[in-house]
């Protein structure tokens, strides 16, 4: 399986900063998706045996309906480079009111 690249992934994130949550749960990964997505949890990396075996670890942005394999050693860059955009239009996104007392 992927548990050892997995966990050092999850120390890297939470050294970078990032609020993660590692679902190590007995359950199937249809189980664990539907449950990050119900959470509204932006990003998802997975990492299995077979992430492995085809590259790395999938990423997918909630929003996107697509998923991108990443190499494991480019994965935590990516992850905040994917954080630091996020953050970049949510920032665009907000306008100023003025508030007159």
């Amino acid at each position: 399986g992927g548990e050892e690249a997995a966990e050092e992934f999850y120390q890297q994130a939470q050294e970078g900063g990032l609020e993660v949550l590692f679902d190590d749960r007995d359950e199937s990964p249809g189980v664990k998706f539907n449950d990050a997505d119900l959470m509204g949890i932006p990003m998802r990396v997975t990492i299995s045996k077979r992430s492995q075996e085809d590259g790395g670890a999938e990423f997918k942005l909630r929003r996107d309906k697509d998923k991108q394999m990443v190499a494991l050693d480019d994965l935590i860059k990516y992850v905040l480079d994917k954080k630091a955009m996020l953050e970049q239009e949510v920032m665009e996104s907000v306008v100023t009111i003025p508030f007159d007392a």
